[in-house]
């Protein structure tokens, strides 16, 4: 059977169970799916918002190569990928990732290679709002480390 893919931008909230299970519906042949869902975090307790902004269009095609990548490095059946942009709340879901394969080895590489690449290469601006002002969200050294492990392999 060939993979199920599934690459979404979307402002609304997502279900990741829902997600899931259609990724596995019906598949007899897949034997581990691994799942992440990233989440609004307010560390501080002092943000409103998250939001993120995409250019539509370059956003999908961006996680469209990611995916495409990530098959061609590992045996996948399916793969799931939902980023949302828009005003997000602490605690509401941002991204989730699926990666389904036969076996659990490539099913947990594929998500997290994934990832990797989402979260310093995915082209979304991240701002963030707080009762003290607004501030642009600056990438991470340990992003970008996480990423450049991928580029050996």
């Amino acid at each position: 059977m060939p993979i199920s893919k599934t690459i979404r931008v979307q402002p609304h909230a997502f279900d990741a169970g829902h997600a899931a299970a259609a990724l596995t519906f019906g598949r007899t042949d897949i034997g581990a799916l691994v799942t992440f869902v990233g989440l609004c975090r307010d560390e501080a307790q002092t943000l409103a918002a998250l939001e993120l902004e995409h250019y539509p269009g370059m956003a999908e095609a961006e996680l469209e190569r990611i995916a495409t990548q990530a098959e061609s490095r590992w045996p996948l059946l399916g793969l799931t990928v939902i980023h949302r942009y828009g005003k997000i709340a602490p605690g509401d879901p941002i991204v989730f990732v699926a990666a389904a394969s036969a076996h659990r080895g490539a099913a947990f590489a594929a998500a997290e290679f994934i990832m990797d690449f989402l979260k310093s290469r995915a082209p979304f601006w991240k701002k963030e709002h707080r009762a003290d002002g607004t501030a642009w969200v600056e990438a991470k050294e340990a992003d970008e480390a996480a990423l450049a492990r991928w580029e050996d392999k």
